[in-house]
């Protein structure tokens, strides 16, 4: 998927995402941020939280972004992130909303 399309829809998706599931702030990174996806590639995601949702909620973020995308999406928070990747991965996200 093509990163222009998939900050299209999660942009369109924000106000919903954002009642639905407390999303403050939410980033792309990865491959898709790169314009270096294949059609095998999933969608890497950065998300910040107010207020903070329980595991089933999480989850259900994740699956709700999935549909909406129709691909896999890998969801994370900057707290997840490991030490030796966050400087990189924080570099080239790109802020959806």
């Amino acid at each position: 998927m093509k990163r222009d399309e998939v900050l299209r829809i999660l942009r369109k998706q924000h106000k919903n995402l954002s009642e639905q599931f407390g999303v403050k702030k939410l980033y792309l990174f990865g491959s898709t941020a790169r314009n270096e996806a294949t059609s095998s590639s999933d969608v890497d995601l950065l998300v910040e939280f107010d207020p903070i949702p329980g595991l089933f909620e999480f989850i259900e973020l994740q699956q709700n972004l999935e549909s909406l995308l129709g691909c896999k999406v890998d969801l994370g928070t900057k707290r997840s992130i490991k030490d030796f990747m966050k400087e990189e991965i924080l570099k080239e996200a790109i802020l959806v909303s």
